[in-house]
């Protein structure tokens, strides 16, 4: 009988699998392309940074250049910088950016923020120029700067002015030789000569650059400077307007229009005709805090002309809710403090004015900063206050401030040293010998002098009221 083999019951019998093959095949290919992609940058390992894609310079420079027509000038040279940053060799970029930081000068209130910022956009253009010696549109931007630097010095070293207004003419001359067909060359190197009070040249350059100009933004704005410096200021606005038509967002073409319309209600004699040019002052004025409030920038400028307006019109009141207003966008600014003590002493509010003059003029403690804006709200410590050196700007600072001290001191209260300090600065001054403001030292030194006195300062013997200065 033939009995069948068993079934292998606790061992199997061996034998080879195509599939497993195949599977361990694939493992071992997918191990070496890993491998091989970690050397190759192409794959991560677990846990690196991940890269993130590097901007091109383009889209930073377009980008400065779209900041720059929405009126966000701190944005636009922020843009740039990074764009220099990324490539320092684009003159282009140095010289936009320079463009930009001269503009944005206008739009700052103290001294030393306007020379610190026209000292950056003249290191600016001069990088460009540096970069690219025969670029004419740097050369140009370079001119401007110059130009721009040299009104910094108008008052307080008038040669150092002269050298750089000088230096301003030769590089847009060389900008010109560069290219002949540069209207940006043409219309700053007409600035730099109304600026050297070489009134019809500048004009007849103005009038050369008067087609390709319609579009441009800075032909408007110089030819409307032109038109203020022959008290042509009904044309100016004409201009400004023009110019706003191109930026719309650039503010501070709305300031320049609206001094322009304080200017003519200032010297109208005509009552009806004061006030509506005073209302008119105050739309443009009110329209650039419209414009930097929808573009989230923070400005104190149209708040302090507009209280400048306020006070020209004899509406106190309102003049300093406009000054407060400017003080919560920048606690720290002297020149505002400078700006709230012009506002007391006009509305006759002289003791109030001390404290104000002191932080613009002396700087003051936190504490004294608050005294200085009538109280800080609640969890408001306040700020430190740095002074303002005497300047053209903040001369009438100076002197109202000795007249108050003068005028109010009596013999048991007696301010009349921090006075004579005052005056004896001014008259050391390039100011001092000017006849308006030596008749108001002489009239508070007299005072002085003659403490048994009764008197109260009068504000028609101190104030000055606020022009436009082109």
């Amino acid at each position: 009988m033939h009995v069948s083999s068993r079934r292998p019951l606790f061992r199997r019998q061996s034998r080879s699998n195509l599939y497993r093959m195949f599977l361990w095949t694939a493992l071992i290919m997918l191990g070496i392309g890993i491998i091989l992609g970690i050397d190759r940058g192409d794959i991560g390992l677990a846990g690196a940074p991940i890269a993130t894609p590097t901007r091109a310079l383009g889209s930073l420079i377009a980008e400065a250049d779209t900041y720059f027509t929405a009126g966000k000038l701190d944005d636009a040279i922020s843009a740039y910088r990074e764009a220099t940053k990324m490539d320092g060799q684009v003159a282009s970029a140095w010289a936009s950016m320079a463009r930009v930081q001269v503009y944005s000068s206008a739009l700052l209130a103290t001294d030393s923020e306007k020379f610190q910022r026209l000292q950056e956009a003249l290191q600016s253009a001069e990088q460009a120029t540096k970069i690219d010696p025969e670029d004419s549109l740097a050369a140009a931007v370079h001119a401007l700067a110059l130009d721009w630097n040299a009104g910094q010095y108008a008052f307080t070293d008038p040669e150092k002015s002269s050298t750089l207004l000088t230096q301003a003419e030769q590089e847009a001359v060389r900008a010109l030789q560069l290219d002949n067909t540069n209207s940006l060359a043409i219309i700053y190197y007409a600035e730099i000569l109304i600026d050297q009070q070489k009134w019809e040249r500048g004009q007849q350059y103005l009038s050369q650059a008067s087609e390709p100009g319609a579009a441009l933004m800075d032909w408007h704005r110089v030819y409307a400077y032109y038109l203020e410096t022959q008290g042509l200021y009904l044309q100016a606005i004409q201009e400004y307007d023009r110019a706003i038509q191109l930026t719309p967002n650039l503010t501070f073409l709305h300031l320049r229009a609206g001094a322009n319309y304080r200017q003519l209600a200032f010297a109208s004699t005509i009552k009806n005709q004061r006030n509506d040019l005073y209302v008119k002052s105050l739309e443009y004025f009110d329209r650039a805090a419209k414009i930097n409030e929808q573009i989230q920038v923070k400005n104190p400028i149209p708040y302090l002309s507009i209280a400048k307006t306020y006070s020209q019109m004899g509406e106190y009141y309102a003049a300093s809710r406009n000054v407060q207003k400017a003080l919560e966008f920048e606690p720290t600014n002297p020149d505002v403090y400078g700006q709230l003590g012009i506002v007391y002493f006009k509305s006759r509010n002289y003791e109030g004015s001390i404290p104000a003059f002191k932080c613009a003029i002396r700087g003051c403690s936190a504490a004294e900063s608050c005294d200085a804006r009538g109280g800080c709200d609640k969890g408001d410590p306040g700020h430190e206050i740095i002074g303002m050196a005497l300047s053209p700007n903040t001369l009438v600072y100076y002197y109202t401030y000795g007249s108050v001290l003068a005028s109010l001191s009596r013999p048991k209260q007696n301010y009349c040293s921090d006075a004579f300090a005052v005056f004896q600065e001014i008259r050391n001054s390039p100011f001092g010998s000017e006849l308006g403001t030596l008749g108001i030292i002489q009239e508070g030194e007299a005072i002085c002098r003659n403490i048994g006195a009764t008197r109260t300062p009068q504000a028609s013997s101190t104030s000055v009221e606020e022009t436009p200065v082109p």
